[in-house]
C-alpha cells in the first residue's frame, strides 16, 4: 500500500522536478531561487492530471472478470508455462 502512495506522490511531483531541472540548467549562476517565479498552480495542475490519468488507465484494467482466478507461471515438462487468468 505504501508503494502505491509513494508512486502517486512521485507522479504528482514529476512536473515540478522537471521544471526545477530545466530552470537550473538554463539559468546558470543566477542568485534567484528556482521557485521564485515558478508557476506552482500550473505545476500542481499538471501533476494532478498526470496522477489521475495513470489511475484511470490502470484502474480500468479489464483483463479479468469477477470470480476468475490468477494461476501463476509454473514449470511443466521442463518448460515454463506463462501465468493466466482462469
Amino acid at each position: 500500500m505504501i508503494r502505491i502512495v509513494i508512486e502517486n506522490i512521485l507522479l504528482f511531483l514529476l512536473p515540478t522536478v522537471a521544471y526545477a531541472i530545466y530552470v537550473a540548467a538554463t539559468r546558470g549562476n543566477s542568485r534567484k531561487g528556482i521557485f521564485d517565479e515558478a508557476p506552482l498552480a500550473w505545476l500542481m495542475l499538471a501533476g494532478s492530471v498526470l496522477v489521475l490519468g495513470v489511475l484511470a488507465t490502470y484502474g480500468s484494467d479489464t483483463r479479468g472478470k469477477p470470480g476468475q482466478v490468477y494461476v501463476p507461471p509454473s514449470m511443466k515438462d521442463g518448460r515454463i508455462e506463462p501465468g493466466q487468468i482462469k
